[in-house]
């Protein structure tokens, strides 16, 4: 098993072939969810994973929101129960402190999650909203 932390130019295509169909397997086909995977962000996002034989076990992307303010998404394991989530969330808090040199990160965690990234320091801030049908909520985790 191993952890990679790559800026886009950095991903081989394989590896970003694996991603794209991590996110679809997750978000499309598991949770139903209908929205462009394809946004733009990807470019100037650092992509953190954890990879086996070749096949993604979990997976995140951080990007600048702002000047203090880094974003973490897509944040998802391929296969529950083995730690990789917890695994990949600190690395990509790693990342963000050390490469991206941000005060905070904030995330849009589903809202079945939120005790989970409460559990590494995140803060709830805003109410419940829907993301794509999904209940979901910002959290705040200042460095």
């Amino acid at each position: 098993m191993a952890v990679h932390i790559k800026s886009f130019d950095e991903l081989t295509n394989r590896e970003i072939l694996s991603i794209i169909k991590a996110r679809i397997d997750v978000f499309v086909i598991e949770q139903n969810c209908h929205y462009q995977d394809i946004d733009g962000i990807d470019e100037r996002a650092l992509h953190v994973f954890i990879e086996e034989n070749g096949d993604i076990k979990a997976y995140l992307r951080a990007y600048d929101y702002d000047a203090d303010t880094a974003k973490i998404g897509r944040v998802l394991t391929t296969e529950r129960g083995k730690g990789y989530g917890l695994q990949v969330v600190k690395e990509g808090i790693k990342a963000v402190r050390e490469r991206m040199g941000k005060s905070q990160i904030l995330i849009e965690a589903q809202s079945y999650a939120t005790g989970f990234y409460e559990k590494e320091g995140f803060s709830i801030i805003s109410d419940e909203f829907l993301d794509v049908g999904i209940p979901h909520k910002k959290m705040l985790l200042k460095l």
